[in-house]
């Protein structure tokens, strides 16, 4: 959230042809925005659009360090000239002294040679959507024929690879990949990816209802957990789990970053196609349309009454249950759109997913513990793996913990994600 007297910084996902992808997955909950439009025969980003959109974005932003998000449907569709131009634009409108950096998430399924030679040149951070080996991708995830796409999707990131673009994984937990947590991460691992996001899938319907693909909760906690397990004592500094990151933010004192834990949100929202900008990807629904950048600037509708507010309803319609709970520093109620359970005294606005976070930010508070610390004293977060590995053998008492290591980390310190910088040159910028 933007605070008083702190430069804006806020965050757009780039929808440049809104909902429409060459995939049909079937938890997909992009498709279904088509009726926001009734009327549309192209979901197409007019050039006129995205250069306006371009231009007042990099305006809006008060620091100088400025990232554009692509995603879709599958951006891919609209070709790599459009893009081009979007590079273009950046250039033209782009201040003295900013870095501009675009980030680029896709099915991967129509990506050759041209696509990734583009990408690389201009640095774009892919994020390649996985949901684990052929056998568990492809029982959600297929065309619009119903074959599996997993075959085109690694094919796709070994063009990638080829090209030494950069890339993450995106896997979407679901009921049934859930199950297998070590499988899908040693699957990751041997494909080469070294940053991973694990997403829940959470489909809500009426009620507490969600679809038979929804992960649950305690299954979601139980995957967590299984990973971490495995990380700790082989790949802290090596490989890169988003949710470990954000976690360990918290344990060393910050508010974490990524908007779902963060107190407050209200700094990450979506532009459609036509430029409608609405309060966040997860609401892109007529009650949450803040305006259209052709009638209103774009810096006019991040700080309007109704953004700040939806920013911080977030905080303040936390149940006291939440107020209460041990692991509330790091979780902080979690995503306003899954708050749609009661708690255990009847209140409204619980997080489906609860149970799953408690049984994980509880699980990993030693060695979370254990890393701060090591960050205090100036050693890098994978310092504690011999450790750990004792532990897991039974040779070390959890009494060996050290009380009282959730302070800051310094300017100078090792970074909280291990990548091995100091944190004033890695992610202090980001929780500034």
């Amino acid at each position: 959230m933007l605070e008083h007297n702190t430069p804006r910084a806020f965050h757009v996902m780039t929808k440049p042809i809104g909902p429409i992808c060459n995939l049909d997955c079937e938890y997909c909950f992009y498709l279904d925005k088509e009726k926001l439009y009734p009327k549309t025969r192209s979901f197409r980003m007019t050039d006129e659009v995205l250069e306006n959109y371009v231009r007042q974005y990099i305006e809006a932003q008060q620091v100088n360090e400025i990232t554009f998000a692509w995603q879709g449907g599958e951006p891919t569709l609209m070709g790599v000239d459009f893009f081009r131009r979007a590079v273009e634009y950046q250039q033209k409108y782009r201040r003295t002294g900013t870095n501009i950096q675009n980030t680029f998430q896709t099915n991967a399924t129509l990506i050759d040679d041209e696509w990734a030679s583009f990408l690389k040149r201009n640095k774009f951070l892919v994020g390649v959507s996985i949901d684990g080996p052929p056998e568990l991708h492809d029982k959600y995830r297929y065309d619009k024929r119903g074959r599996p796409s997993s075959h085109d999707v690694l094919r796709g990131l070994e063009v990638l690879q080829k090209h030494r673009v950069d890339y993450n994984i995106l896997c979407v937990l679901n009921r049934h990949n859930a199950d297998y947590p070590l499988e899908l991460y040693r699957y990751f691992k041997k494909i080469g990816a070294e940053f991973i996001q694990f997403i829940p899938a959470v489909e809500h319907f009426t009620g507490t209802q969600v679809s038979e693909r929804s992960v649950q909760a305690k299954q979601y906690g139980k995957f967590l957990c299984a990973v971490f397990d495995e990380w700790v004592v082989n790949d802290i500094g090596k490989i890169f789990v988003q949710i470990f990151d954000i976690a360990l933010e918290a344990w060393v004192g910050y508010n974490p970053s990524l908007c779902i834990f963060s107190e407050t949100c209200g700094d990450a929202m979506a532009i459609e196609h036509n430029g409608d900008l609405y309060s966040c990807d997860h609401f892109v629904f007529p009650g949450y349309h803040l305006g259209n950048v052709a009638d209103t600037p774009i810096e006019d509708m991040v700080d309007s009454p109704f953004q700040r507010k939806f920013g911080t309803d977030k905080r303040d319609t936390l149940p006291q249950y939440c107020r209460d709970c041990e692991v509330r520093f790091v979780c902080n109620g979690g995503c306003p759109k899954d708050r749609f359970i009661k708690t255990p005294s009847g209140e409204d606005g619980l997080n489906y997913l609860c149970d799953g976070y408690k049984m994980f930010f509880n699980h990993i508070d030693e060695p979370m513990k254990l890393m701060a610390a090591a960050l205090q004293a100036g050693k890098p977060a994978d310092s504690i793996i011999p450790l750990m590995l004792e532990k897991k053998r039974g040779a070390v008492s959890s009494s060996r913990v050290p009380a009282g290591t959730t302070q800051k980390v310094g300017r100078n310190s090792p970074c909280p994600c291990g990548s091995g910088r100091k944190y004033k040159q890695c992610c202090l910028g980001k929780n500034a």
